[in-house]
């Protein structure tokens, strides 16, 4: 009879007798499989979702009769392929394992540094359905406040109003917060995302009609399915209408993940200035703040920029060049700390005028490109690796909360920042390999799947991609993407400011940035000794920097108590916080480190009420042994170990004492020593 075995690599026919076993029907199964199969792991089913299957080594003494096989019956078959390093399988399938999915047609596993995309699709499908997403998915705190709010937009009493003052008609009654009247008249360009998310919803979910709810986001996915029921093999050997990718239609996002991007302060961004001005380089730094709401814009979101940590990186007057992050890790964590997180990039394309006044060229404008489409590239795979979490999505995640500001020249000259984010398919089209950037930096280029050489490419699947316009003559039509199209499909804009009443969480800035050695600035002991001289009436010294952090976090001598500590008291200004951090035996060794190198910490010295000459008087006037005996007390250093609260005390009697210090009894208690 004639048996049909379908598998991960194809149909596989066989004849074979009934009264034969299952060790002969996998001998002449085996001589057919590519060479790589574990003839151990093979396993057979009747269904193709391999519910009831069982492994051939289990069944191999039954003859096929036994079973019921039949002439011309189909049987579903699975296996792993060996290490091709060594040669034997693994039990759980490793990086260095070839799933059948690497295989050509011939048989020969494709080496995995052939061909590989920017960002290579994972084996398993990232479109996974989580099942109760709202149950098992943490999004942040500030998600959570705004899914709780109604977001409803308050209007006050309207001249057609007919009611009385407790009464609502349709002119009165709130608006939702997607109400595209109300936006046109706040000139508000985009939706915020929870607003975005309320509109679709209520498309998505009728609670009325008491259906079960369906997360209404859904990300987009241009790649090929890894895991297509159909059983033939995986892309680049296979593909078919069920895990192929549908066809692109480009229309510009209709909402922002983040509304507006604030910066702390004004000197802040005038610092990281500072580089292009001492160089004539670009720079580039990544944005440390946090996520706050924005309530000029309904539901809306806003990212508070509180340091930028420059990388390392090799300037050039037209560009930059990012090294290695290699203490990325070490710098999250002190953020983290800090309350703070990434949440963008910020890098200058500026050109000097040549007038000598500050004035710069003008680059980016209506008639030349805001964004250039290597920029769009780079922003969407920064996108892409800080991901948004979110109940509301059946993958648990959806678009990404990271911004990207560029300072450059305006119409006037002018220093200017502008703030964007790329769309959730520009995104999704960088991570499928699908667009490239154009030396004309405002159009986006469509890859082909032929590669340089004629041959196609076994790893990337490029769809059909269209994107609507206006034409000449005003009416909307669909045109091919094929070979360019505009690059302004593929982001949105945001809004950007200062606060009226700038309140930064670190006040001071003034320990060296890192990564500026190439212009003369270094970060080095003596730059940490000063930060920590508490002399000048400062209290804390200049610990509030996000530098100087970083920079003490890398050292390695502070424990992770002490870190966050110290973090605690540079955002905080507590000097409670301060005065802790300075008994701690991990600060002082940090301070013997610096001494041992030949720097000098200066101790905070007592503040002088009068003159020289005025507290001689009144080292005369009160017998010398009173003022003596407080001295010690107020000139005392505070890192000495002695309590608080005794110098403290202290310092209160000196100034109880110094008013009437004529008219009040001394108290010599040397005259009474020799009593006792």
């Amino acid at each position: 009879m004639l048996l049909r075995l379908r598998g991960p690599d194809g149909m596989i026919r066989i004849n074979i007798e009934k009264t034969d076993t299952f060790q002969e029907l996998g001998r002449q199964l085996v001589a057919q499989l590519p060479p790589t199969v574990d003839p151990n792991s093979i396993s057979m089913s009747p269904d193709p979702q391999a519910r009831d299957s069982k492994k051939l080594i289990d069944i191999a003494q039954y003859k096929l009769s036994q079973i019921g096989l039949n002439h011309g019956d189909l049987i579903f078959i699975n296996y792993q392929h060996q290490n091709v390093a060594n040669g034997h399988t693994n039990d759980q399938p490793t990086s260095s394992t070839v799933t059948s999915s690497t295989n050509r047609l011939n048989g020969k596993p494709i080496l995995p540094t052939e061909d590989l995309p920017i960002d290579p699709p994972p084996l398993t499908s990232p479109t996974k359905i989580i099942k109760n997403p709202w149950e098992v998915v943490k999004q942040s705190a500030l998600d959570d406040r705004l899914d709780k709010q109604d977001g409803k937009i308050p209007r006050g009493r309207d001249r057609m109003c007919k009611h009385g003052p407790k009464g609502m008609c349709d002119y009165c009654m709130p608006l939702d917060p997607f109400n595209a009247q109300y936006l046109a008249d706040k000139k508000i360009k985009y939706l915020s995302f929870h607003a975005y998310l309320r509109k679709i919803n209520s498309a998505t979910n009728k609670p009325e009609l008491g259906s079960s709810f369906i997360p209404p986001l859904k990300e987009p996915y241009f790649r090929v399915k890894r895991d297509c029921p159909s059983g033939h093999p995986q892309w680049p050997e296979g593909i078919c209408t069920k895990c192929q990718p549908s066809a692109i239609t480009l229309q510009p996002q209709t909402f922002r993940m983040v509304d507006h991007v604030e910066f702390a302060s004004f000197e802040l961004v005038n610092t990281f200035i500072d580089a292009w001005r001492k160089t004539g380089a670009q720079r580039i730094g990544y944005l440390y703040g946090r996520y706050l709401e924005y309530p000029e814009v309904p539901l809306g979101v806003k990212a508070v920029v509180e340091a930028i940590y420059e990388v390392p990186q090799v300037d050039e007057v037209d560009g930059v060049s990012v090294n290695p992050w290699e203490n990325e890790s070490s710098v999250n964590e002190v953020a983290k700390l800090c309350g703070l997180e990434q949440v963008g990039v910020i890098f200058t394309d500026l050109l000097d005028a040549g007038t000598g006044d500050g004035m710069v060229i003008c680059k980016r404008h209506a008639d030349s490109y805001y964004l250039s489409s290597l920029e769009v590239c780079f922003a969407a795979r920064l996108q892409a690796q800080h991901p948004k979490s979110t109940k509301w999505s059946d993958t648990g995640r959806f678009g990404s909360n990271f911004v990207t500001c560029i300072i450059s020249g305006d119409e006037t000259g002018q220093i200017a920042i502008s703030s964007y984010q790329v769309s959730n398919d520009a995104v999704e089209m960088v991570r499928a390999d699908l667009v490239e950037p154009s030396a004309d930096p405002s159009v986006m280029l469509v890859r082909e799947e032929e590669e340089d050489d004629g041959s196609k490419s076994r790893t990337r699947y490029i769809p059909e991609v269209f994107y609507r316009k206006i034409n000449e003559y005003g009416a909307n039509v669909q045109e091919n993407a094929k070979p360019s199209f505009p690059v302004e499909y593929l982001f949105v804009t945001l809004t950007h400011g200062f606060p009226a009443q700038p309140k930064p969480l670190f006040n001071t800035s003034s320990f060296p940035i890192e990564n500026r050695e190439v212009f003369g600035e270094s970060q080095q002991p003596a730059a940490v000794a000063k930060a920590l001289d508490t002399s000048g009436g400062k209290e804390l010294g200049s610990l509030s920097d996000f530098h100087l952090l970083a920079f003490i976090h890398g050292m390695a001598v502070l424990s992770k108590e002490e870190m966050a500590l110290l973090c605690r008291a540079a955002t905080s200004h507590d000097l409670a916080d301060t005065y802790q951090l300075f008994s701690m035996p991990g600060w002082q060794n940090l301070e013997f480190l610096l001494q041992s190198a030949g720097e000098k910490i200066i101790p905070k010295k007592k503040k002088r009420l009068h003159s020289s000459s005025d507290e001689e008087a009144q080292l005369a006037n009160n017998g010398g042994a009173a003022a003596v005996s407080l001295a010690p007390s107020a000139t005392f250093d505070r890192r000495s170990g002695e309590p608080l609260t005794k110098r403290l005390a202290a310092v209160r009697l000196t100034e109880r004492n110094e008013p009437h210090a004529q008219q009040r009894p001394v108290y010599n208690r040397a005259k009474y020593e020799d009593l006792s």
